[in-house]
């Protein structure tokens, strides 16, 4: 054995919290301690900000939650005879200068907290914020677990990694002070968002610094869905080496144990591959945003097309066929194939199915507008009245059962402005505004290849999607093909070229001007969109801040 490897087992304990429940989320973590504490663990690890659920956000600003989660602390503290635990929480800042919180691991131990890590680095890119609440940790020590020193530190503070990153983000690195400092291994407590591949590139990361410090590495990720976030769990152990030895449960609740002193590798539970992974995802963020808000049934439009097609199946994965409901709206546009499409996937689904046909509403419209409107021509307004009509009933059966409303529109769609507002833009979730057109193609073949049957008919698959507003309508009368759409967007949104760079990668130069325009002149729509579920490295919403009132354009 290695000199530097420690005798020490321990559990990491990957659990989905629910934000501001510091109640049902200590109830959590005490089950678990119990539970390690019987197979033989001498210390758990809990993820970051465990008994808030992260992110917690503008609760942090209330000083009773803060005081409420202090309090957990020391409670739970009381169980850890026989057994260690590392519990994610929040601290007051007790120095005169500086935010009043800090990102804090507890050290709980004989009946008591011993002592504190508190978060180096603060993220404030993407989804993160966290400036707006802490204080960076002063500097880092070790904790002292019966003789091993322990490097603890939290979620961002192991990613500061020029080698993997590309360039180093911040100055400090708490990571190689504990190296430095003596740590026997080092413990990472997180709250990593899932985003299709970064698990990969987690794995890589974690392994490097491993392999540069020679220490394992332990990081216990949290799990579940919190908004718009949803979190993939994997916690893994590395060895000194950078060798992946262990990995919980992805998308699940776990409890991973190891033992760093016995050869070979622990329990690696299998990882999904990309498009696999973004089905866990969905799954999962959609059955704990729809059972943490309270509700017990979710409906949804069935337009007999592929995108509400594919957010019934993940539905009706996540909740179960008895708490989905889907409504067909026909209009006098509406096609036969798409009224039966509809039908069959609510049968193959086993999902409740309702039709309400809105032809005669959308006569009394017409009807009224007339006088109004005069001898002006057609044109998109009467398309959205049927949208607009549409969303009203939906919203209707949302009030008056008291049910969750889904929408169903994917993120090419929503880049551009392809949808309506107040009307198939009426919901309180929206399962693929961060899924490509393209990716939801995917995802349908993915769903009927699991199932090993049509559970999505064929036809909604292979036929040209159309939002049937209109005689023979088709969505490439008004997009490029949605190959080249989404392949433009891509360059556009995730990677920030500019038009002539895009152009320069091969696209047609008027194609790319009109994509960026819509895209830049639709961020008011996006901005009163039902919150999403977010896949991707570039989700619309918190992840992606822009102005409305603005005139820079590529």
């Amino acid at each position: 054995m290695d000199e530097r490897q420690v005798r020490v087992k321990i559990a990491l304990a990957q659990i989905d919290p629910l934000v501001g429940d510091v109640v049902g989320n200590s109830t959590k973590v005490l089950d678990a301690i119990s539970r390690a504490r019987s197979l033989g663990a001498s210390l758990i690890a809990f993820p970051e900000m465990t008994l808030l659920g992260y992110p917690p956000r503008d609760l942090l600003l209330k000083p009773r939650f803060v005081r409420a989660n202090v309090e957990a602390v020391h409670r739970i503290a009381e169980s850890c005879v026989g057994i260690a635990a590392l519990i994610g929480f929040v601290d007051r800042n007790a120095d005169s200068v500086g935010r009043p919180l800090r990102n804090a691991a507890a050290y709980c131990r004989d009946g008591a907290v011993r002592e504190i890590a508190y978060k180096s680095l603060l993220p404030t890119y993407d989804v993160f914020d966290e400036c707006r609440y802490f204080e960076p940790g002063p500097d880092v020590s070790l904790i002292d677990h019966h003789g091993t020193p322990l490097g603890v530190s939290i979620c961002e503070d192991l990613w500061n990694d020029e080698q993997v990153v590309g360039r180093r983000i911040y100055a400090g690195d708490p990571i190689g002070k504990l190296a430095a400092g003596g740590a026997r291994m080092l413990i990472n407590l997180s709250a990593s968002p899932f985003e299709k591949g970064k698990h990969a590139f987690r794995e890589r990361l974690f392994s490097h610094q491993a392999a540069v410090h020679r220490l394992p590495i332990l990081f216990v990720n949290q799990v579940g869905g919190n908004d718009e976030l949803i979190f993939d769990g994997a916690s893994m152990v590395l060895d000194a080496s950078g060798t992946l030895i262990a990995r919980a449960k992805p998308f699940a609740e776990d409890l991973l144990l190891v033992d760093l002193a016995t050869a070979g590798p622990a329990r690696i539970e299998p990882y999904p591959e990309d498009l696999a992974s973004v089905y866990e995802a969905l799954v999962l963020g959609t059955r704990d945003y729809v059972t943490k808000c309270g509700f017990e049934r979710v409906l949804l439009g069935l337009s007999g097309g592929i995108d509400s097609a594919v957010t019934a199946a993940i539905v009706v994965e996540a909740l179960g066929a008895k708490a989905v409901t889907g409504v067909a709206l026909p209009s006098r546009y509406s096609s036969d194939h798409s009224q039966s499409d509809a039908e069959a996937l609510a049968a193959n689904l086993g999902i409740d199915y309702r039709v309400i046909p809105i032809g005669s509403i959308h006569d009394i419209f017409e009807q009224c507008l007339a006088p109004h409107f005069g001898d002006r021509p057609e044109d998109v307004t009467e398309e959205n009245i049927q949208a607009r009509i549409r969303g009203n009933l939906l919203m209707a059966l949302s009030n008056k059962f008291g049910w969750l409303l889904l929408t169903t529109g994917n993120k090419s769609e929503l880049a551009v402005g392809y949808c309506t507002l107040y009307g198939d833009m009426c919901g309180g979730l929206a399962v693929l505004s961060d899924v490509p057109k393209t990716m939801v193609y995917a995802l349908a073949r993915d769903i009927n290849a699991r199932a090993g049957r049509a559970v999505i008919p064929d036809s909604s698959i292979t036929k040209p999607p159309s939002a049937e507003l209109r005689p023979d309508q088709a969505d490439q009368d008004s997009l490029p093909p949605y190959a080249m759409l989404d392949a433009i967007l891509a360059l556009y949104i995730h990677e920030e070229k500019s038009t002539e760079e895009i152009i320069a990668a091969g696209f047609e130069a008027d194609v790319v001007q009109r994509v960026v325009r819509l895209v830049d002149t639709n961020e008011y729509k996006r901005k009163q969109a039902a919150l999403g579920l977010k896949v991707t490295s570039r989700a619309f919403g918190v992840g992606r801040r822009m102005p409305i009132a603005a005139r820079f354009r590529y």
